[in-house]
């Protein structure tokens, strides 16, 4: 194998001549514009945060700005990208580096790693790359390089397949060129050593990876244990007049939080059990396109309920413990609050117009 000094030459040059130089939050460095770009880059792809990163620097450009916002108003900005705890973390984060660092983003490591949603290699990725300190990094795509160049048996998610993984990045990240380094390594896992079908007669250490040399590009790095995901379902009211429709907003721990969703029941007979207390029937619901949504642990079968109340109530609706929400909006569909929604509600809300035409012309005939 050659030496740590020509593996981080050989990817310091190919960052010269093939890595990524004009992504938005590589121009105009700072600390606070590249940790908004690596907590959007948690688990999206680099083409899907681009517009979303726009429009949230233009909106906070700077922590103060993001510090001082509404919940919903960052939430809304962050619909669409998904894991929504990372806008929640960003959100408090930035609230900490006001209250306790004047608005200025921190510089010192343990500072900055104590801030919440940020974790090592994050930390790492945010100060070398803005500031050029020499820190390793250890996101998914370098640890892929890494477990195939060195043939790093196990899934990293074991912590002993993750410590060696930290070990051998301590080990390669150079004295010098740091913020080209880390960033090429990066590029280099996402564009060549991807997870399927890697290119590696385009990878500059390619001549001694050891997955390469043996066949076995694919093996690295192992695959985590498969376990049966559970299955849970959910009822959504979704309750209907003049154009709007009633949200509520979920509590900010737990799925969704934080965020605006229609008034949820565990099973069918519980949300006929709350229309009937309120005087209404279970047969004046209108079932919509059902959907599965699935979370990281649990797959969840919606079926959203149509209760419109042009036809069945007079006046704005007085439903009893279903408006009894801690905060709770009428939104209207054409012209929506700024609030975040959850992707459940954005999928309903999404066709919600034409399905409740369609609904109504069902019952006529």
């Amino acid at each position: 194998m050659k030496s740590t000094a020509s593996f981080a030459t050989r990817i310091v040059n190919w960052y010269d001549n093939h890595g990524r130089k004009t992504l938005p939050w590589q121009q105009d460095k700072t600390p606070y514009r590249v940790w908004v770009s690596e907590i959007m880059l948690q688990q999206t792809q680099v083409a899907t945060v681009i517009p979303y990163y726009q429009r949230f620097m233009q909106r906070f450009p700077n922590v103060l700005a993001l510090a001082n916002a509404p919940d919903d108003e960052v939430l809304h900005h962050w619909t669409g990208l998904g894991y929504y705890a990372r806008a929640r973390n960003l959100h408090k984060a930035a609230k900490m580096i006001r209250d306790e660092y004047q608005g200025q983003f921190p510089t010192d490591f343990e500072q900055v790693l104590a801030l919440p949603g940020i974790g090592r290699s994050t930390a790492g990725a945010v100060l070398s790359l803005s500031l050029g300190q020499h820190h390793p990094i250890l996101d998914g795509n370098v640890k892929r390089v890494l477990a195939r160049h060195g043939a790093i048996e196990g899934w990293p998610g074991q912590k002993p397949v993750e410590e060696r993984l930290w070990q051998l990045t301590e080990q390669l990240t150079p004295q010098q060129d740091i913020q080209k380094y880390n960033q090429a390594m990066m590029d280099i896992g996402a564009s060549i050593c991807t997870r399927s079908k890697p290119n590696c007669a385009a990878c500059p250490v390619a001549v001694d990876c050891k997955a390469q040399l043996m066949g076995r590009q694919t093996d690295f790095p192992g695959k985590k244990p498969k376990k049966t995901i559970p299955e849970k379902s959910a009822w959504m009211l979704v309750l209907f007049k003049d154009n709007q429709v009633f949200l509520a907003k979920r509590p900010p721990a737990g799925i969704w939080g934080g965020l605006w969703c229609f008034p949820e029941f565990s099973s069918e007979a519980a949300l006929n059990t709350e229309l009937e207390a309120q005087g209404y029937q279970p047969t004046q619901l209108e079932p919509l396109i059902g959907f599965r949504h699935t979370f990281s642990h649990f797959h969840l079968d919606i079926q959203p309920m149509l209760l419109d109340l042009d036809k069945w109530a007079s006046g704005k609706p007085s439903v009893g413990a279903i408006m009894e929400q801690n905060q709770s909006l009428w939104y209207n569909i054409n012209q929506p609050s700024k609030v975040g929604l959850a992707a459940a509600t954005e999928r309903v809300l999404a066709n919600l117009g034409s399905l409740v035409a369609i609904a109504r012309n069902h019952c006529s005939q």
